[in-house]
């Protein structure tokens, strides 16, 4: 027997309170960054979204995005799904409300960068209309599972697209 499970979900601001139903995201290093970015969100120089079940109000994907990195275009940024949703409209629903707040703040250009070793976002963000104007090289600070800390080196295409259309 199969069968189809509608989920409805919102889009609402990510919150400190959040971050404890967050942890399918990342490792704790990762959650202090996105408690980093809730202050900068704070500060508003940055934004953090949630999709969200309509019935729990806990977030099934959450992403930043960041208004300082890229002049004049809202850069999107750590965008994850919970893994057992993946590939089920979240990313794109919580894409469409990143470049609605963007295009709110009176800019006309989203950006984001995709590791050249994740094929699947980038057909997403392709699918999406997101187009590779650059490549360069990223790194990040990472947890590894025994807790230590190591440097993360990879190179991201930088893609963007026009939100005029």
């Amino acid at each position: 027997m199969s069968g189809e499970v509608i989920l409805p979900v919102h889009v609402r601001d990510l919150t400190y309170a959040d971050l404890p139903h967050c942890g399918w995201s990342g490792s704790s290093l990762h959650l202090l960054v996105v408690e980093n970015e809730l202050d900068r969100a704070a500060a508003g120089v940055a934004e953090y979204l949630a999709v969200c079940a309509a019935k729990t109000d806990l977030p099934l994907a959450i992403g930043g995005i960041d208004y300082e990195l890229a002049p004049a275009a809202g850069s999107i940024h750590q965008l994850a799904t919970m893994p057992a949703l993946q590939s089920c409209g979240l990313g794109t629903t919580l894409m469409a409300a990143a470049e609605d707040r963007i295009r709110g703040r009176g800019l006309v250009r989203a950006e984001l960068g995709v590791e050249q070793e994740n094929p699947r976002a980038r057909a997403l963000y392709e699918r999406l209309g997101y187009v590779v104007f650059d490549t360069r090289p990223d790194s990040w600070d990472e947890e590894a599972p025994d807790g230590t800390l190591r440097r993360y080196e990879t190179v991201c295409a930088i893609m963007a697209k026009d939100l005029r259309a």
